[in-house]
């Protein structure tokens, strides 16, 4: 009887984390494409100017080149392990466990790298409304993958 709950648990962790992640890909790709529309311009005799940084972003503080970086890094590959996990889900036996635990696992220490730099970007205090949502997006991602984590390994030891 548990495992039946836990395999609805996970379903629904699955969901709700994929269209997550998708939110998270889709303000990540504004902010890349704000900051390669409205980055650094290097002259006619290509010289870069003195504060150049190949992840300068126009909006936010000094952490949201990397926060935005690792963010779509922990967006895609997050998206993508729920191929893994709706394979799994949809057999729900021990040999579909190990690839959607790896690639759920991975995902989540990801998100918690981007995590880690969104935490660094609120202490820095200078940023505009998406960039703050797609923060408030990897810290509730952060703990919901787990919990997706955790649900499928409950499962295994039943």
């Amino acid at each position: 009887m548990a495992n039946g709950q836990l395999k609805s648990v996970a379903s629904l962790l699955l969901v709700l984390n994929f269209c997550m992640y998708v939110i998270v890909l889709g303000i990540g790709g504004w902010a890349m494409n704000r900051a390669i529309d409205h980055g650094f311009i290097i002259g006619p005799g290509f010289d870069l100017p003195a504060h150049f940084s190949p992840i300068y972003f126009p909006m936010g503080n000094a952490a949201t080149g990397f926060f935005v970086t690792f963010a779509l890094i922990a967006g895609v590959f997050g998206a993508a392990s729920t191929i893994a996990g709706i394979n799994h889900i949809r057999t729900w036996t021990a040999d579909s466990l190990p690839s959607a635990a790896t690639a759920a696992a991975i995902a989540w220490t990801l998100t918690l790298l981007a995590m880690g730099f969104a935490c660094k970007e609120i202490e820095l205090e200078i940023r505009n409304a998406r960039l703050r949502t797609m923060e408030a997006f990897l810290i509730i991602l952060s703990a919901t993958q787990f919990l997706y984590v955790a649900a499928i390994h409950g499962a295994a030891r039943r």
